[in-house]
């Protein structure tokens, strides 16, 4: 883990970059993860510098009502999705009966249309028994990537290492005893947004993510489904 300012010039620099330090870690038959869409560029990298399998795993947010920004919990995809609580936020917010599961419901139909456009009618890569990298292009408030920790556990993931290019170091130290190990190039002292250390965050497109898992899948193509 380093500290300081860094900047990237897109997702791609920064998944070389990170790359080379997942490179000397001791990982065994690992499988990049990446939480699409973002995480995809920036995973990829990291897939065909470590000759590894690349991945994705789709969270969607449980919003509050009227304010969808405001994380209840998540959905989180796999053989068989979990639902991931944050049962503080429900505390504070107290959804009106049925909310939580009219919302869960509208969110696996969600993550059934985005697995078929990013995976067509290719099955998912397991995570069972593997070193799992987990990629995105950085952590704000951490939520998605606590969602996405919480439900590598049940799949059967024998280590977690989260790799992020740059994070906010309280989010860090909150996720470390979630994890084997955390790799993150930057950990600015002033922290503001991820995208202010990109000189390119322009949004990644459905196509992009498409088109990488499908060069990735040439690169590695023993996948151990």
């Amino acid at each position: 883990m380093f500290t300081g300012v860094r900047i990237f010039r897109d997702r791609a620099d920064a998944g070389r970059q990170l790359a080379r330090e997942i490179a000397r870690q001791d990982m065994r038959d690992p499988l990049v993860m990446a939480l699409p869409r973002g995480g995809v560029p920036v995973g990829y990298e990291i897939a065909v510098h470590i000759g590894a399998p690349l991945e994705i795993l789709i969270v969607r947010k449980i919003g509050a009502p009227g304010h969808l920004e405001f994380g209840l919990g998540a959905l989180v995809d796999g053989e068989e999705p979990q639902l991931v609580l944050n049962d503080e936020a429900i505390r504070l917010v107290q959804p009106p009966a049925g909310y939580i599961e009219a919302e869960t419901e509208r969110q696996r139909v969600e993550i059934l249309r985005r697995r078929a456009l990013y995976l067509g009618d290719r099955a998912p890569i397991s995570a069972k028994d593997r070193d799992v990298v987990l990629v995105d292009d950085g952590i704000a408030t951490g939520g998605t990537v606590r969602a996405a920790i919480r439900a590598l556990r049940p799949m059967g993931a024998r280590r977690i290492l989260l790799a992020v290019p740059v994070a906010p170091k309280s989010e860090l130290v909150a996720l470390r005893n979630s994890v084997d190990r955390i790799v993150c190039l930057a950990t600015p002292f002033a922290f503001r947004a991820v995208g202010l250390h990109y000189h390119d965050f322009e949004q990644t497109s459905d196509e992009e993510v498409i088109a990488l898992l499908g060069k990735a899948a040439r690169k590695a193509p023993d996948t151990h489904i």
